[in-house]
């Protein structure tokens, strides 16, 4: 027996042997049982002292190396002196292989590292340690029934979906008819916190929300002060539904918003230059060539390339309507601006009067008076997006962590497999825990 070699093959409660080549280029590492390893009944706990023979399993292990490695464990068999307990007879086992394991407990370890921190599918890692998908599967599950918990109390909650495959179509057995089914999921994150991915559940409606919120314990619901969505009216009634976030405010991702803003100034300019030239936007359209300065914020642009984005946009659209969409989009953007540098309401109800009034003048722009219609709906949550300066930017992180995992996967089947798969990925607690540890071979 080889101290050395032991220390550096590094599982705990055995000791190495010897090592021998196997004839095909591997390693076979024969160890046996430590000395300090007590042999307890598994079932009864006594400890036994009367030995019946040996025995051997070839348990897996993770990889070392560029060559196999194969391990042989040479244990004892013991009988069982406790005449009331039902087992005769026992094999040593060690917290790292418990009795019938058949995979050692660091690659168990291991395979769940590597799907959840990295996002691989299960099979390019069952592959990559040499086992099989259950095996690699039922390791992931065990990691999550550690790693995922209940969600503690968060004072800031980001709520928003993703696509969770193709849309499909069914065909109701009653009717007859074909319906398309769109498959959403529906994410809650901690804005505030380290917990990062806090749940999922199937849908985007109103009904979808309120049952994750009711799932969660009184105490939880009553600590969250804010909710980052965007405008959607499903969200915002299952927020607002009577007694479920008692304390809860909503706050609107104002990404969204210029957005919206974006989309209605870019409607304008195609409706425009439909008008004008009977034909979509081609390149030698003004308005067409300049459409990105156009979506662009006014700071980012230099003062020659406002320039020209201006003169070419307004010499080409006599009516002027794609540079007053222009200009709306900016006075909304001016007003959001204010977030996070302690306005007062002074200063915020004039950049709100300066927006409506913009869109007032242009009421020929349905576009624009769209806009401003949404902008007084939402108001309150607006508001409180400039008072407070949270956004929906970490759920929108989280988002693309979501894909990534579905992107891996290639899709899922089972819908409880892809939330624990994804939570288990976007937990930022498990995140960071892996973070500081050593990537494994495989």
């Amino acid at each position: 027996m080889d101290q050395g070699t032991t220390l550096l093959f590094g599982l705990s409660g055995v000791e190495v042997e010897h090592v021998v080549p196997d004839g095909y280029g591997g390693r076979v590492v024969h160890v046996r049982t430590a000395a300090d390893q007590v042999p307890a009944c598994p079932d009864c706990g006594v400890v036994s002292s009367s030995p019946k023979g040996k025995a051997t399993s070839r348990p897996r292990d993770i990889p070392y190396g560029e060559t196999e490695i194969s391990v042989v464990w040479h244990k004892q068999r013991w009988r069982c002196v406790e005449s009331a307990c039902a087992r005769r007879t026992f094999t040593d086992s060690i917290p790292e292989l418990p009795p019938r394991a058949r995979v050692t407990g660091r690659l168990r370890r291991a395979v769940a590292a590597a799907v959840a921190d990295a996002a691989r599918s299960v099979v390019e890692v069952a592959a990559a340690f040499g086992v099989s998908w259950p095996t690699a599967h039922k390791a992931v599950l065990e990691a999550a029934k550690t790693a995922l918990v209940e969600p503690e109390p968060t004072v800031a909650l980001g709520i928003d979906e993703t696509r969770r495959g193709r849309p499909r179509w069914t065909q109701d057995p009653v009717t007859g008819r074909w319906e398309r089914q769109d498959p959403w999921d529906t994410g809650f994150v901690d804005l505030t916190g380290a917990q990062g991915l806090l749940g999922q559940t199937e849908g985007r409606t109103s009904q979808a929300v309120v049952g994750w919120l009711e799932a969660r314990d009184e105490a939880f619901r009553a600590a969250v002060r804010f909710v980052a969505i965007d405008p959607a009216a499903a969200y915002a009634k299952a927020v607002t539904k009577p007694g479920l976030l008692p304390n809860a405010t909503i706050v609107v991702d104002h990404f969204h918003l210029v957005a919206l803003a974006n989309a209605a100034l870019t409607a304008v300019r195609r409706r425009v230059i439909w008008q004008t030239q009977g034909h979509r936007g081609r390149k030698t359209d003004p308005a067409w060539a300049n459409r990105k300065r156009l979506l662009k914020a006014r700071e980012r642009l230099s003062d020659k390339g406002f320039a020209e984005m201006w003169n070419a946009v307004s010499d080409s659209d006599p009516s002027g309507q794609v540079l007053a969409a222009w200009i709306a989009k900016e006075e909304l953007r001016a007003l959001l601006a204010l977030a996070r540098t302690c306005a007062d309401r002074a200063l915020i109800a004039r950049k709100l009067y300066r927006f409506y009034d913009w869109c007032a003048t242009c009421d020929h722009i349905d576009e624009l008076v769209t806009l401003a219609t949404t902008v007084e709906t939402w108001w309150p949550a607006i508001e409180a997006f400039i008072a407070t300066g949270i956004t929906n930017a970490r759920t929108e992180g989280t988002n693309r962590l979501i894909k990534q995992v579905k992107r891996a996967a290639c899709g899922f089947r089972n819908t409880d497999n892809s939330r624990i798969r994804i939570r288990l990925h976007a937990t930022r607690k498990q995140r960071a825990a892996t973070a500081t540890t050593r990537t494994l071979p495989a």
